[in-house]
């Protein structure tokens, strides 16, 4: 059972790479452990797939090497796979933020990988549970000899896209890194990342009362922010622009944080507008400074948010000092979370597979020949959107150029 390439994870990058090498005449096996491909893809953007975004640079991803994600990006585009999509037909949209979205089921975008494999010749071998990879030995056309529960296998180009370790119930496994980590190669510690946010009961219980609650407001992590929208939940915080800066949070870990500790997350509750200015338009008012918020924010929100920091008297009771402070709360409401939801919760892994080890033209180790790492197993995070997809369908297809 000799191979040109082997293929360890048949989900977005797998996928597009088999297809690639296979459309260039290689032998190519795909091989994945769950019973089911493409899950990932089936439950993306709520059943339709947000499968690239319109607006994708290198500047909406995080590394340890923020270059790296360049060249593959620009090999092959957000247009490319557009132009794939509309190739088969497959009707779509454009929603906020550049997301693109099938019209119907994301299935569709299975059915396409599947067919580009298929019309490659790439042979598919799924569930097999890989038991041992090692290099090949006495054969100088064979790199990599691969023991699995259905048989050994033996291939030239070994290629990981088994994934990171979000969505654990989809069949996510730390199997990637232990294989970097094999052959020598670093691994950025894993964390979960586009994550909601969980607050320590002192912090939550007073917000709980707002359980439910969203309202627009602009987060900001360091010098990063996003403006979507904000959800309150049981156990925090959620909603898009949580769960973009909470990548960002996670980060801090990763670099010197001040006293060995995360800072607190800021939220601008009156994004646009001058807080301070528009509070002193109304300082002679006679109204509670709870109703007065209720026109830009949810009232529920507004009467709960004052009455946890202690704002609750007429407008025309507060002196210009406090009007500044509550000014400045409304702009930056300063949050510190205690940790994250966890990988069951997480869109995707914040860290992986070092790039500083991988060539960015054919995301190669440089250190064992024969073998890459393209997709989520690698230390490249999108931003949500559709930009975890885009870097799966470019690292793809980089290494299908080359394996």
């Amino acid at each position: 059972m000799r191979f040109d390439v082997i293929v360890i994870g048949a989900g977005a990058a797998g996928m597009m790479c088999a297809a690639q090498a296979g459309g260039r005449g290689r032998r190519v096996l795909l091989i994945d452990h769950v019973g089911k491909i493409g899950e990932r893809i089936r439950i993306s953007g709520g059943g339709r797939c947000n499968f690239t975004n319109r607006n994708v640079g290198p500047e909406n991803f995080l590394s340890q090497n923020p270059h790296f994600c360049r060249s593959a990006l620009a090999r092959y585009s957000q247009s490319d796979f557009i132009a794939l999509v509309e190739r088969y037909r497959i009707a779509y949209h454009e929603r906020e933020h550049g997301q693109m979205f099938c019209d119907d089921s994301a299935q569709a975008i299975i059915d396409m990988l599947k067919a580009e494999c298929d019309a490659g010749g790439v042979q598919w071998m799924f569930p097999c549970a890989v038991q041992g990879i090692e290099p090949a030995a006495g054969d100088s056309d064979m790199r990599y000899t691969l023991a699995t529960d259905r048989g050994d296998f033996l291939c030239r180009s070994l290629v990981i896209a088994c994934g990171g370790l979000a969505v654990p119930k989809l069949g996510a496994s730390p199997f990637g890194y232990k294989v970097a980590e094999q052959f020598g190669l670093r691994v950025v510690p894993p964390k979960p990342a586009l994550v909601p946010l969980a607050l320590a009961p002192e912090t939550l219980t007073p917000l709980k009362p707002l359980s439910g609650v969203a309202f627009d407001a602009v987060t900001r992590c360091d010098s990063t922010q996003f403006h979507e929208n904000v959800l309150i939940t049981h156990r925090g915080l959620s909603g898009p622009a949580i769960l973009q800066i909470s990548s960002y949070w996670q980060m801090q870990e990763y670099g010197d944080m001040r006293d060995g500790k995360k800072q607190p997350i800021a939220i601008d509750l009156l994004p646009g507008i001058d807080a301070a200015a528009w509070l002193e338009e109304h300082r002679s008012s006679k109204a509670l400074l709870h109703n007065l918020l209720a026109e830009r924010l949810p009232r529920r929100f507004a009467q709960e948010w004052c009455a946890l920091l202690g704002w609750e008297k007429p407008l025309n009771e507060y002196s210009r000092r406090d009007l500044n402070s509550i000014a400045q709360a409304l702009k930056a409401w300063a949050l510190l979370p205690s940790g994250t939801l966890g990988y069951a919760k997480a869109e995707v892994t914040l860290g992986g597979v070092d790039t500083h080890a991988l060539s960015s033209k054919t995301m190669e180790a440089k250190a064992a020949p024969g073998l890459y790492f393209i997709g989520e197993v690698v230390d490249v995070t999108g931003w949500l959107g559709g930009y975890n997809f885009q870097w799966a369908w470019s690292s793809g297809w980089v290494a299908g150029q080359f394996v």
